[in-house]
């Protein structure tokens, strides 16, 4: 047999080089990084091949000429397909040497040199899976993100499940570049290993806002902002409920009710107040604002509902602006920035950066139990910095909301949304 070297920049690159010059029926034997990608340095990388020296020599490909229109060629993915699908033939071919080595080999049938020989075959035969696997991942990377390093194939799964979560491209892109980069070699063996890894990865890259309860002698203020029809007067509920019933401490709440404009708004948020025994006011003009915080100087959290908007209704959001200017108390106000986790990121984006000027604090997501996909939510926080303190998971007050960390976020993009895990 007549052993060949060949070498590229990349494993592919060098494997398409051995079969155009000595075809597809050469066996491989072994691939191997001999260059590390550097500063200025490609990386480079070689493969190993045998030929049978009495084979045929293989008909030399006419080059393709430069006026071949390029849509007469067949595109990347198909090549690769073929390429494949040649190497699993010769590893069934392979497997079939191994079957008739283990019935045939006997000391009495065959000379020293034979058996060697079959020696020799059989450890190329226990070492095939992992060339199988070296060669997927060199076909893996052609369809994978631009990053310095093959992807291995226990990527793909969190590859498909990160796409199909809603995640934007890019960032995918670069969480995958950076676990890449990071994941020690042996862990990349295992598709559970290489998924806890990732998982671990993004729970530090989402911000998230830890609940905190008032200082001694002083109170939260917490607006809640957003675009029509999201939950909110719904979360003030739950929020007022969590406060006043669920946690440790059993603190005073009060409602403040900016959305005058929808009748049924303010009548059903005062029929939670009236089941809560808590103090409501309403604010009809800006000027208003403040006398209404002062009526419930009492209170350890002040909870404010304002009107729903479109993303794109300038004139209400300046309104709910106004009421913050107006502000002349000592109170800080912490604006939560309202959103459905049902629609797309680009959505979400343009609906964060409708209402940043009113200076978000912190996000809250709403129906989680509407959607499937999580990682338009990741994509959100991850890009604007901006952390989450809460999550609305269904319609039930005040059961159905939970405190943000990324644990569950994380948990839910990976895995889905289970009503059981979050109550």
């Amino acid at each position: 047999m007549k052993i060949l070297t060949f070498s590229g920049t990349t494993p592919a690159e060098a494997l398409k080089k051995a079969q155009l010059e000595v075809g597809e029926e050469a066996m491989l034997i072994e691939t191997r990084e001999v260059q590390k990608k550097s500063l200025g340095k490609s990386a480079l990388y070689e493969i190993v091949v045998g030929v049978e020296e009495n084979a045929a020599p293989p008909t030399p490909k006419p080059k393709p000429k430069n006026e071949e229109a390029f849509m007469k060629q067949r595109p990347l993915t198909q090549k690769s397909s073929d390429v494949l699908y040649n190497i699993s033939e010769a590893a069934k071919q392979i497997s079939k040497i191994a079957e008739v080595t283990e019935e045939d080999r006997s000391p009495r049938q065959m000379p020293h040199k034979e058996s060697e020989d079959l020696k020799r075959i059989k450890e190329e035969i226990e070492k095939l899976g992992d060339k199988v696997k070296l060669i997927q991942n060199m076909f893996w990377s052609e369809k994978s993100p631009k990053t310095t390093a093959a992807i291995p194939p226990e990527f793909a799964e969190i590859y498909r499940l990160a796409q199909e979560s809603g995640m934007d491209q890019e960032h995918l892109d670069e969480i995958m570049h950076l676990t890449l980069e990071h994941m020690p070699s042996k862990m990349r063996e295992s598709s559970e290993t290489v998924k806890r890894y990732f998982q671990v990865l993004m729970r530090k890259m989402i911000p998230v806002r830890l609940e905190t309860s008032p200082k001694p002698g002083s109170k939260k203020v917490i607006m809640l902002v957003g675009p029509t029809g999201v939950g909110k007067t719904t979360s003030i509920a739950k929020l007022a409920a969590r406060f006043s019933y669920l946690l440790e401490k059993k603190y005073k709440v009060g409602l403040v009710v900016l959305d005058t404009y929808r009748i049924g708004a303010v009548e059903q948020l005062m029929q939670y107040a009236r089941m809560m025994k808590l103090g409501i006011e309403t604010v009809v003009d800006p000027p208003e604002f403040s006398n209404a915080l002062n009526a419930l100087r009492y209170s350890d959290y002040i909870l404010i509902d304002t009107m729903g908007s479109s993303p794109y209704d300038k004139g209400k959001i300046e309104k709910i602006y106004e009421c913050l200017r107006e502000n002349n108390t000592e109170y800080t106000v912490d604006v939560v920035l309202v959103m459905p986790s049902s629609i797309k990121y680009d959505d979400l984006k343009a609906t964060y950066e409708n209402f940043a000027p009113l200076g978000i604090d912190t996000m809250m997501f709403t129906k989680l139990d509407e959607t499937r996909g999580f990682g338009n939510i990741f994509s959100l926080v991850y890009e604007t910095k901006v952390p989450i303190s809460y999550f609305s998971v269904g319609q039930e007050v005040p059961e159905d909301l939970v405190a943000a960390t990324s644990d569950f976020l994380v948990d839910c993009l990976m895995n889905g949304f289970s009503r059981g895990e979050s109550v």
